[in-house]
């Protein structure tokens, strides 16, 4: 048997044709028994234990992140996972709750609650590039679905892997795979606000084998149907996701295809009071907006992937991925906080916006014995093309006065006014690439890791009808890369390494200065050293400690000249160092865990008014704990698993100029789930507390008018029927 498989779809293939089936019991136990059929013998069920790479809270000994099948102790970087089971446990909301277990991570602007933007060692945003769906660029906003089975985390420069990339790491949500054991789940939710705010939904999870020669397909359909939890809004949501895969001897394919239709409120939160610097002082719950605040669209996604086992060492993957998000929404914009209580706003909105993605990558991996040396090797070849697109561009050309503290909505309609100078907004990428990357085992011990990457780009940016370019780029880039490894046991590795990354400086809007962004303007360009430790424990623990310190050039600075002339130059410098450490798995039979910390200083080295400066919604201290008991079977082999744990996020700034702080804040949350059965059918009753302790807190912010609000405390309450 060949590929890349974890213990149950092995078992699973390895009984193909024999009449017996796996059926999983709990975590760490299969029991075998016989497929009904005319004729079968009548065997009894033979239970085997099994300690599988990927169950409970200890993640898989590989990450499909690393693009592949390298152990993690043997990879020179830091990579975090959030397991199935912990996500199962945690039942997050997106992917910002989800990646809340991982160190160094904080929350960047969401755009209203509608865009997926997390920081990774101080850098990143929102449609940064740096969401990866089954190791493939997505441009959905929203990427953590019903069809999530876990979450990766490459941190640091990223370019090697991934091409064009900020400094910080790249993120992989990995989907749920077709299966070769017939499963059926059915999930009935419902979930409660304060003041009657609720919510309900569903999902259906079926996958099973067609026929008997390896094909196998999936299907997810989910719905969410839930009431906001601030003055007014809704969110509705819809998936539907199929999916097949083909396991053969030497050749395993997948074909994924996702539709997604969404209704979410576009909500900007709060604003800061200039008298006290302050969020405004009023009810958490209070809009300063209007029910039209909408965001309405679809999207879809298309995945296929193709690998071929060549022999015993080496093996081909093909990979084709298309992400498409079209998106309407209207707002009342804050423009300002006056000091007599009002604000004020103007109508805007975004009507026909399409964003696209489609990649395609070809890699060749194996392993060579030179000069008495293993060489694990690895070539590739991407190639991606990029489209954002928002049609017409609407902006009132009246502002109106809002009371905040007495507030009346339904006083204004959503704008109809289009600017032709703000439409058309466009940002094309094409680039082409190819990769190398050797892992020379020196000895038992040395692994020494190097490689490069070869990028060629194509930019295009701006906007206007008639359409002005602001940016208009090509170039080509050699990003290299080197580590060295030392496996201080089986189960322990210490690592040092320098990697490097870039991506092109470009703007949609017109610069101050009236200039367009050309290829004579250099690409940001970051580098980062890194020391750490592994710890791999089979079947037990996973951890990794790091230092690190990355550096990034080239930001776009404006500069006046003696007489007074403003010009642009990629000539600023940023800096972020800093200590994380992460740790996930199981503490003993009954005890699980997942925890993180970090200490990160982030700030600007060089800018004409910006140097010192720390980056905008980078904390100094995060940390996350939780922590899962499980009582073990009780009557008739039921069993009850209960578990909590705390996030902490420090004080960090909410704007580039540092002209205010967002709070630090502790939330924490709850669960409780109980497993039975019911007329042979495997039952299980979950409770989620969300914000336990219902504090209030912002866990970001865009400006001094747009400051997030978190959520208050939510029960979450789900029902699960497998058959």
């Amino acid at each position: 048997m060949h590929g890349s498989l974890d213990a149950e779809e092995a078992l699973q293939r390895l009984l193909q044709g024999s009449g017996l089936r796996a059926r999983r019991i709990d975590e760490r136990t299969l029991t075998l028994e016989p497929i009904p059929a005319s004729g079968a013998l009548d065997l009894d069920a033979t239970t085997v234990s099994a300690a599988a790479p990927a169950q409970g809270y200890r993640p898989a000994a590989n990450a499909s992140i690393s693009r592949g099948d390298a152990p993690l102790l043997d990879i020179p970087q830091a990579i975090s996972v959030v397991p199935a089971q912990a996500l199962q446990d945690q039942r997050p909301r997106n992917l910002d709750d989800a990646l809340g277990n991982i160190s160094g991570i904080t929350q960047a602007n969401t755009l209203g609650g509608t865009q997926d933007a997390v920081m990774k060692r101080g850098f990143g945003d929102n449609r940064d590039g740096s969401i990866m769906r089954d190791g493939m660029p997505s441009v959905q906003g929203r990427n953590f679905t019903a069809t999530a089975d876990h979450v990766e985390v490459l941190k640091g420069p990223a370019s090697l892997l991934y091409g064009i990339q900020d400094p910080g790491g790249v993120v992989n949500v990995v989907s749920k795979k077709p299966q070769l054991q017939q499963a059926n789940a059915l999930t009935l939710r419902g979930s409660a606000y304060a003041h009657g705010r609720n919510g309900s939904g569903g999902q259906l999870d079926s996958t099973g084998p067609l026929g008997d020669s390896g094909l196998a397909y999936r299907m997810i359909l989910d719905h969410e149907d839930e009431d906001y939890w601030r003055d007014f809004g809704k969110s509705r949501e819809t998936l539907v996701a199929p999916s097949l895969a083909w396991y053969g001897e030497d050749t395993t394919v997948n074909l994924s295809y996702e539709h997604r239709e969404f209704t979410t409120p576009f909500d900007r939160g709060t604003a800061i009071d200039p008298r006290t610097n302050r969020p405004l002082d009023i009810p958490r719950s209070r809009r300063l907006d209007e029910p039209f605040n909408i965001t309405e669209g679809r999207s879809e996604l298309t995945r296929l992937d193709l690998e071929r086992q060549l022999d015993d060492t080496w093996k081909a993957h093909f990979g084709y991925g298309y992400s498409r998000e079209t998106y309407d929404d209207n707002q009342a914009r804050v423009m300002a906080v006056n000091a007599d209580g009002t604000l004020t706003r103007r109508m805007d909105g975004t009507h026909g916006a399409v964003s696209s993605d489609s990649f395609a990558t070809l890699d060749l991996s194996g392993t060579l014995q030179l000069a008495g040396m293993q060489h694990d090797l690895q070539f590739g070849m991407d190639h991606e093309k990029r489209k954002i697109f928002r049609a017409d561009l609407l902006r009132d050309s009246k502002t109106s006065r809002f009371d905040y503290l007495d507030p009346v909505y339904g006083q204004v309609v959503p704008s109809t006014r289009v600017v032709a100078g703000d439409s058309d907004q466009t940002d094309k990428l094409r680039s082409d690439s190819l990769y190398f990357q050797d892992s020379i085992h020196l000895d038992e011990r040395w692994i020494l890791v190097g490689g490069a990457r070869y990028q060629i780009y194509d930019q295009l940016a701006g906007r206007g009808r008639p359409f002005n370019a602001n940016t208009d780029i090509n170039g080509q880039k050699w990003v290299p890369r080197g580590g060295l490894v030392y496996r201080l046991s089986d189960e322990v590795s210490l690592y040092g390494s320098y990697t490097r990354s870039f991506k092109p400086n470009s703007t949609i809007a017109p610069l101050s200065t009236g200039e367009t962004i050309d290829s004579a303007i250099l690409p940001e360009e970051a580098t980062s050293w890194e020391l750490g430790a592994k710890l791999d424990v089979p079947g037990r623990l996973s951890g990794t400690l790091a230092l690190f310190d990355i550096r990034k050039k080239n930001v776009l600075v404006n500069e006046l000249d003696g007489a007074g002339n403003s010009s642009v130059r990629a000539a600023g410098r940023v800096r972020s160092r800093g200590l994380e450490l992460d740790l996930t798995g199981q503490l003993s039979e009954r005890w699980s865990l997942i925890g993180s910390y970090a200490w990160l200083a982030a700030e600007v080295t060089e800018d004409p008014t910006l140097e010192g400066k720390r980056l905008q919604n980078v904390a100094r201290n995060t940390a996350s704990l939780s922590a899962v008991y499980e009582l073990g079977q009780l009557f008739g082999g039921d069993r009850l698993r209960l578990g909590g744990g705390a996030r902490y996020v420090g004080k960090r700034p909410g704007d580039p100029a540092n002209s205010f702080d967002l709070p630090s804040y502790t939330v924490a949350d709850a669960f409780a789930s109980y497993d039975t059965r019911f007329g042979g059918h495997g039952v299980k009753f979950q409770l989620n507390v969300k914000n336990l302790f219902d504090r209030t807190y912002y866990p970001s912010s865009a400006n001094r008018l747009y400051v997030a609000m978190g959520e208050p405390r939510q029960f979450q309450v789900s029902t699960t029927v497998e058959f």
